[in-house]
Order: structure tokens, then C-alpha cells, then sequence
């Protein structure tokens, strides 16, 4: 396609990729090869293998580019296609009303050239195509051609060149430059110190590398070999705080800057962000199921939460996949609330009505099971240390943490409830990682009830209410046994009458 002018919009006419990505896809394919070129080069010098490093990394330029090349798109006949390839050609097609997402993101070697990346998904899981995402991706057109497939795919309306004028859009919830002070709430610069720490200690591993045969660091465990071991955690911890801190703010920073949450005329909320790599992701209204309020217990402390809809469509993955349905990143709760009220075009938020307490016998299993885990870990502890196979301390520290499992034990406890609030059943669960969910009545396709040995002992049952949206299907934990089936029997009028009427007979 001219990368001056827009692409024309004629129905069913075939686009090509963006010619300007010929100019990036070589050098990314020849980064991904570094490896076995430089391999093959250094270790294949006088024996004719630097040939071959030279042949797979011509062989996967060529790939690329003929990729670009030859790779065709068009939206007729009610569905998208998508055609590719020079030597073996691949097809695809996919109806419109299957789509159930298109997320356009710029990652910088897009941003360079004005270009996007346009995943067409469906929402659909896929064997064959590995990654488990039923999804087409057409990784380089215009951001103004991004634009038009977005509007195309989603609400079924054609723009012109000359007429192209963006939905009418309002905004709903904007980023706040203050809330970057949650960031360190949310752990997630422990992970990248967890990640990084591992890749060293497998690197130094896989090289023989001990740290005690590495000058500065036989230097440092000497030092720290002559310091109290209640200073060495002291600092340890400090400086793990500030680390994790640090990454944290600039995760936050990467992820969330230039956030905007806006609902657009034809009815879709459209979630914009990012800094380097910008992420654009809709969601149709009609396939809004409800939503839900996630509060880690960090988070928790310092008054903040994080709001996720729950919608037909979205993907529920990891890495690219996962933040699909991020409808407002860590922000203070009220404003949670806020949002997720208006979300739901409700004048009041379901993740704050007051919900119906669980029997006090739930506060038993969750003692019983938080203190019974931390005695159990205690004993194998000090069973480990009785042959000497562990220092003894190790089981007094964790033999130290039972009343913090109670705590945590009545904390999960006083979380339970739920309630039926007009269109809507609410649930409350989790103490670590809390989580309210607001789920729309019409969306539940069936109720399970279900029930552990220990929880026919206590008079307990587990109602689950499944639903074609999030992670299919949401628990209401350890509740009464009638109290629930009344529940589930209010959420879904009719599902359990037969059965009710069956064991009244009995």
C-alpha cells in the first residue's frame, strides 16, 4: 500500500503491509540470528561453518521479507481474510461476528515508522496455532489504517479518506501523575529481581562460577562474615525494598503512562497506554459481563486497588495477552469505585454494597487450613533439622509465623460475602490477593453446587455461577448451605427448581 495516502476503503479490496516495515524486518530478523551467527563464526573459523550461520540468517531475512511481501488482507462477504506466503501459502478467514477483540499496538520499531500491530482475536482458544489464541495478526499498517479496521471490525462501519473522522468519545477515567505511588505496592519490581537473580545464577552455574572464587564478591562475603547477622538482614531487606521499589515505579511508568479509559458513541470502551509500546484494546459494552476489583493486600494497606472488566472475548493470557480487560491501572479504591460504577452505567458501585456474612463455621476451615499449613511446614522443618539437614532456626522462624496465619485466617474469613444487588451478583473473597466481582445475572449460563467432605461436615457449600466471559466461571466460597441455594436461585430463577422439588420430595 502508498505509505503517502491512506489505503483505499473499497469493500473487499486487497491491502498489503505497510512497504515500510521492509525497512525493519531485516534488521530484526538479523538480531534474532546474532546467536548463531557469531556461534558459527567464531567456532566454525577454518572449517566452513561461519558459511552456515551466514545461510540461516540470509534464509531467515528472506523469510521475513517475503513475508511482508506477499502477506494480503480485506474485509468481505462478512468476514476478514488474510493470505501469505510465497512458497507455501497459508489462508485464513474469519466472520465478523466471531471477532471479539482487535488491539492495536505500536511497539518502538513500529513508532519509528508511524506503523501499528492489529491482533484480531476471537476470544477462541486454538490447538493448531499453538500459541493458544485463536487470533490474526497483521504486525505493520498505518496507524490510519489501524484506525479504519478498528472501526470496521468492531462496529460494522466503513470510513472514507475524506470523511475520516473519529468516533465521538468520553472520557471516563484518566491516569493521575500521583498515582505512580501505588506502584511499589504492587511487587511487581520483585518479580523482575526474582527473574534477573535466576538468569544469573543459571549463567554462573551452567560457567563452573562460584561466588566465593569471584574477587569483589569473596571480598564482600568476607566483609560480611564479621558483621551481625541481624545487620546484614536489615540492610538486605532495605535494599531489596528500594530496588523492587525502583522497578515498580519505572514498570508503572512503562505500563500505564498516558492511560485513558473513554466510551465511545457506537457503544465500546476503548483503553489507551503505554509509553514506549502503546497498547490500544476495545471492548464492546454488549459483551460486558461485569467486573471486578482486585486488591492485593500490599495494595490493600495503602488504600489502592485496580479495576479488570469481565467481558466475552477478552484473553485471560501472560505476557502480551494478560491486561486485556485493565480498565484502571493501581488507583486509589474510591476512585476504583467510581470507574466501576460508571462502567456499569450504574448510579452505584456492587463492589461496595454491603454483602451477607458466611457462617462462623467458614471461620473455622480458614484458620483450621492457615495455621494447620504453617504447622505442617514447621514440622517437616524441624524434622529436616533433627538429622541435621537444616539449621534449627528454620523452624522456629516458621513456628513464629502461626499468629500471622491466623491473622491472615480471620482476614480471609471477614472478606467472604456476597449479595444479590439488582441486575447483579456480588462476591467477596481472598485476604493476599482480595477480589470483588460484580457479575451480571442475565450472563449466568448455570449454577454448580458443590461440596468437600469437610464441607458436608460443617453444613458448607461452594456455588459456583458460570459465565461465557473472564476466567468462566465465579465462586461463591463456604457459604450456608440454604442461604446458598437461595442465592444461586435468585441469580438464576428456575435452574435449581427442578432439583430442589426433587429432594423436597425425597
Amino acid at each position: 500500500m502508498s505509505t503517502e495516502t491512506p489505503p483505499d476503503t473499497e469493500v473487499g479490496q486487497w491491502h498489503r503491509l505497510d512497504r515500510r516495515m521492509l525497512l525493519i524486518r531485516p534488521v530484526l530478523d538479523v538480531v534474532k540470528s546474532l546467536p548463531v551467527l557469531i556461534g558459527t563464526v567464531i567456532l566454525g573459523r577454518g572449517n566452513g561453518w561461519e558459511w552456515f550461520g551466514l545461510g540461516v540468517t540470509a534464509l531467515t531475512v528472506f523469510v521475513g521479507v517475503s513475508h511482508v511481501l506477499t502477506s494480503r488482507y480485506r474485509v468481505a462477504d462478512g468476514q476478514v481474510e488474510w493470505t501469505t506466503g510465497l512458497l507455501l501459502r497459508k489462508h485464513r478467514a474469519i466472520p465478523l461476528d466471531r471477532i471479539r477483540t482487535v488491539d492495536v499496538t505500536s511497539e518502538p520499531k513500529h513508532r519509528l515508522f508511524s506503523l501499528s500491530a492489529v491482533r484480531i482475536g476471537t476470544g477462541r482458544h486454538s490447538v493448531a496455532q499453538g500459541s493458544g489464541n485463536d487470533q490474526l495478526v497483521l504486525d505493520a499498517v498505518s496507524q490510519t489504517e489501524a484506525h479504519r479496521l478498528r472501526t470496521v471490525l468492531l462496529h460494522r462501519k466503513e470510513i472514507s479518506p475524506e470523511t475520516e473522522a473519529a468516533p465521538q468519545e468520553q472520557v471516563v477515567a484518566e491516569v493521575d501523575r500521583k498515582w505512580v505511588r501505588y506502584a511499589p505496592f504492587t511487587l511487581s519490581g520483585l518479580a523482575v529481581v526474582g527473574a534477573v537473580f535466576a538468569a544469573v545464577w543459571h549463567f554462573a552455574h551452567q560457567l563452573n562460577i562460584a561466588p566465593e572464587n569471584v574477587g569483589p564478591l569473596r571480598d564482600l562475603l568476607d566483609d560480611l562474615a564479621n558483621t551481625a547477622l541481624w545487620l546484614i538482614v536489615v540492610v538486605a531487606a532495605v535494599g531489596l525494598l528500594v530496588v523492587v521499589s525502583l522497578l515498580s515505579v519505572g514498570g508503572y511508568v512503562l505500563s500505564f503512562w498516558n492511560f485513558k479509559l473513554t466510551r465511545e458513541s457506537e457503544g465500546t470502551l476503548h483503553v489507551r497506554r503505554g509509553l514506549i509500546t502503546t497498547r490500544s484494546v476495545s471492548i464492546e459494552e454488549e459483551r460486558l459481563r461485569g467486573v471486578e476489583v482486585k486488591e492485593p493486600l500490599p495494595l490493600r494497606i495503602a488504600g489502592g486497588a485496580r479495576l479488570t472488566a469481565i467481558a466475552g472475548g477478552l484473553r485471560e493470557g501472560k505476557g502480551g495477552d494478560k491486561g486485556g480487560g485493565l480498565l484502571l491501572p493501581p488507583a486509589p479504591v474510591g476512585r476504583v469505585h467510581e470507574v466501576a460504577a460508571e462502567v456499569l452505567r450504574e448510579n452505584f458501585d456492587p463492589a461496595t454494597v454491603p454483602l451477607n456474612r458466611h457462617p462462623r463455621r467458614a471461620l473455622t476451615r480458614r484458620l483450621t487450613r492457615a495455621i494447620g499449613g504453617v504447622l505442617l511446614l514447621a514440622a517437616a522443618l524441624f524434622g529436616l533439622a533433627w538429622i541435621d539437614f537444616l539449621p534449627s532456626w528454620m523452624w522456629q522462624v516458621a513456628l513464629g509465623l502461626v499468629p500471622f496465619a491466623a491473622l491472615v485466617g480471620w482476614d480471609r474469613y471477614r472478606n467472604l460475602g456476597h449479595a444479590i444487588v439488582g441486575r447483579y451478583l456480588v462476591s467477596r473473597s481472598g485476604s493476599l490477593a482480595r477480589a470483588t466481582v460484580a457479575i451480571r445475572r442475565e450472563g449466568v449460563t448455570g449454577i454448580v453446587v458443590s461440596r468437600s467432605f469437610f464441607q458436608r461436615r460443617a453444613g458448607l457449600i461452594t456455588v459456583t455461577a458460570p459465565i461465557a466471559a473472564g476466567r468462566g466461571g465465579y465462586q461463591v466460597v463456604d457459604v450456608g448451605e440454604s442461604a446458598g441455594l437461595a442465592m444461586a436461585e435468585r441469580a438464576a430463577p428456575g435452574l435449581l427448581t427442578p432439583f430442589l422439588r426433587r429432594d423436597a420430595q425425597r
